[in-house]
């Protein structure tokens, strides 16, 4: 495997700093921490060049708050300058890992999504099915809290096999480290908070080590993943049942995390399978329930926040996109209504 130090120059370049200021910006120009940044740039970025030249950079306390849309979810949000120096981070070394993941992980990746692995599920379908022909069974499975059981040795550890610059890590280290849950016994947990860029990258960089399992070691064919869901379809139940209880195995010995009991269950392709927030069958597909309450919950919002109706009516056009590609022509339009009388 091919190694790389001497990064860390580079990464704290102002060149570097002031490129990762651009992509953090990017669509929250209006947001209060951007323009509080942006009113003294020049020596905003300076003073990150030099506390992170001088290794004395310390991440601002992550602001969290809970969302429930629909499942509760704890969000951390770091501090604008941190997000810039995240974006410089995964600048430096993204590229030595993202040409490593397998072509069928899909989230947090330019030129694919969920709608990039519903045209997978679907081609894998048809080829295993042949045209829908042959029984199907698919392995549906996630990671039980996945964000916050991340190992951070283990993580640290699958890092420094590619990156071996220690002024890079140590960088690595102080964002991992930057969480303030802490266990009842005041021992600071493991995990990385929900919400960060960092994490994104990170939670692929973790996985790809059960995708190269699945693939290579158990050589499952037709195998995605999106984050901490993952699906792999085959004509016979019972091999995907021996290689369910392969990968939990894996999971816990490798990378100190478990399936989620509840959510990794093997059932009949024909009976549809619930995947990034689609009911995929055969021959056509639904929005999850879950989802279009979500939707409706927001409609609510538009008669309180008019001043943001901004940021309201994205949200709706990009939801609107999203469920173009279920059977929800009807549904569409009901909430497009039900729209129109709340404003």
């Amino acid at each position: 495997m091919k190694t790389y130090d001497n990064l860390y120059e580079y990464l704290y370049s102002m060149g570097n700093l002031t490129l990762a200021w651009r992509k953090a910006r990017k669509g929250k120009i209006k947001n209060k921490d951007v323009v509080e940044f942006e009113k003294n740039l020049e020596k905003n970025l300076l003073d990150l060049h030099y506390e992170l030249k001088n290794k004395a950079y310390k991440p601002e306390l992550l602001t969290t708050f809970v969302l429930r849309d629909p499942k509760t979810r704890v969000i951390s949000k770091s501090d604008f300058r941190d997000r810039v120096v995240h974006h410089a981070l995964i600048l430096t070394i993204g590229k030595y890992f993202e040409n490593q993941f397998i072509y069928d992980s899909c989230a947090n990746q330019i030129g694919k999504g969920n709608l990039f692995a519903i045209q997978r599920f679907r081609k894998f379908s048809r080829k295993v099915s042949r045209n829908f022909t042959s029984p199907t069974f698919c392995l549906k499975a996630d990671i039980r809290h996945y964000f916050q059981k991340v190992n951070h040795e283990v993580l640290i550890n699958i890092i420094s096999r590619k990156i071996r610059d220690e002024n890079v890590l140590w960088l690595i280290g102080r964002i991992l480290n930057n969480c303030d849950s802490q266990s009842r016994g005041g021992e600071r947990l493991l995990g990385m908070p929900l919400g960060n860029y960092t994490s994104q990258f990170f939670a692929n960089v973790y996985l790809n080590k059960l995708d190269y399992f699945v693939k290579h070691v158990l050589k499952a064919k037709y195998y995605i993943r999106y984050v901490d869901d993952f699906v792999i379809l085959h004509r016979s139940k019972k091999q995907l049942e021996i290689w369910k209880r392969q990968i939990g195995i894996f999971l816990k010995d490798e990378l100190k995390i478990e399936l989620h009991p509840q959510k990794s269950k093997i059932g009949s392709l024909y009976n549809g399978v619930d995947f990034v927030g689609f009911r995929i069958f055969p021959r056509h597909m639904l929005l999850r329930k879950r989802n279009v309450r979500s939707m409706k919950r927001k409609i609510g919002l538009y008669e309180s926040i008019l001043s943001d109706f901004g940021f309201t009516k994205e949200s709706y056009q990009g939801w609107q996109a999203y469920a173009k590609w279920a059977d929800t022509y009807k549904l569409r339009q009901k909430i497009k209504m039900e729209i129109i009388n709340a404003l």
